[in-house]
């Protein structure tokens, strides 16, 4: 029998999981679990579940002390996943939904509702007193895959270049080498940090620092976030698509399924109030 899905090895891990017996062939359709707890559930990407979530959920009871909530984060393909299959209430995205997870959603004839609540982006960050303004997408990548270890490679003095990176357990971790390595394992000389605060910190201190952080940490004393490209790192060049290491945050929803208390917290993630919390966490604000 031929499979819509074929080729594509997670894809079809979710097809069988969530909609064992749902085929051209079958019309039975695999029984969907009642949810009457009001108990707000969100899976998905660990852009949005490592921090932002778990802030903005903590700002939002602040406001509504009786809000329930399960966070699990394992990847946007996880919580597009368990959207479809009616596991969850949110499906937390760093991406536009896939070819196939379309395709998934239309067989299950779910219509889902693309709430845009901002974009994750990352500055590359070298010490202010670093001559070099400007670097390509592949001198980036180079650097920070250790295949360039000397600033005189690009354009920069004859100093071994030093990274600064964050801790291999974080969501930023994984996501720099999506967005900038080709996801390309790091090499070269390497000091770890838990937060971006960390890593400002050394390359402020260390005038062969390279490392990223968010656009605000960019801006303290010390270092200065670099144009990639020639495109600068700031709000306008997320917005109008031009910056390349940034990616648009969305909170999917079933449109037919859509709780009432889902949607009250969606529209304050969308507020004004969400939207400083998310502008204080150094995230980039719709346009």
């Amino acid at each position: 029998m031929k499979r819509v899905f074929c080729g594509h090895g997670f894809s079809l891990f979710l097809f069988g999981v969530l909609i064992a017996g749902c085929s051209p062939s079958n019309n039975t359709e695999a029984p969907e679990p009642e949810r009457t707890d009001g108990k707000i559930i969100i899976r998905g990407s660990n852009t949005i579940g490592e921090e932002l979530a778990p802030r903005l959920i903590a700002e939002y009871k602040k406001g509504h002390a009786n809000a329930s909530f399960d966070l699990e984060t394992k990847g946007t393909a996880y919580g597009m996943g368990a959207l479809v299959g009616n596991q969850c209430d949110i499906a937390g995205a760093s991406r536009a939904p896939s070819k196939d997870e379309l395709e998934l959603a239309k067989l299950r004839g779910v219509d889902l509702n693309d709430n845009v609540i901002g974009a994750y982006s990352v500055a590359v960050v070298v010490n202010a007193g670093n001559p070099v303004t400007s670097l390509s997408k592949e001198q980036v990548r180079d650097i920070f895959t250790g295949v360039i270890q000397n600033w005189k490679d690009v354009g920069g003095p004859d100093a071994a270049i030093q990274l600064y990176i964050r801790d291999p357990i974080s969501g930023t971790y994984l996501g720099f080498r999506e967005l900038a390595m080709e996801n390309k394992p790091y090499g070269g000389k390497l000091k770890l940090f838990t937060n971006y605060v960390g890593i400002v910190q050394g390359v402020a201190q260390d005038p062969a620092g390279i490392g990223y952080s968010s656009f605000q940490r960019a801006k303290s004393d010390g270092v200065k976030g670099v144009s990639i490209s020639g495109v600068a790192p700031n709000v306008e060049s997320v917005n109008n698509g031009d910056y390349p290491y940034a990616r648009i945050l969305h909170l999917y929803t079933n449109k037919a399924k859509e709780a009432q208390s889902t949607r009250d917290f969606i529209q304050f993630v969308q507020s004004s109030q969400g939207q400083e919390v998310m502008a204080q966490m150094g995230y980039v604000p719709p346009r």
